[in-house]
């Protein structure tokens, strides 16, 4: 019983460890992203303007996630 319960309680500590490690590197990767799409759609040339059109597709599901994110955080305070 005091194994399982043990093994039980490291197992969740380790999952909520890795769970803000990959919460920490998504926000850090939309951050950047953005930051680079705001800095190539600011160029007036038509190929980088289009490269910044094409990080829509990683920074919307970013923007998923950060919202996930923030919600869960909300529920855990309210909670």
């Amino acid at each position: 019983m005091v194994s399982t319960v043990t093994s039980t309680t490291v197992t969740t500590v380790m999952l909520f460890g890795i769970t803000v490690l990959l919460g920490l590197a998504a926000v850090l990767m939309l951050i950047s992203y953005l930051v680079a799409r705001e800095m190539l759609s600011a160029n007036p040339n038509h190929r980088l303007q289009l490269i910044a059109r094409r990080l829509d597709v990683a920074v919307v599901p970013l923007l998923l996630v950060f919202a996930t994110i923030v919600g869960s955080r909300v529920a855990e305070i309210l909670a």
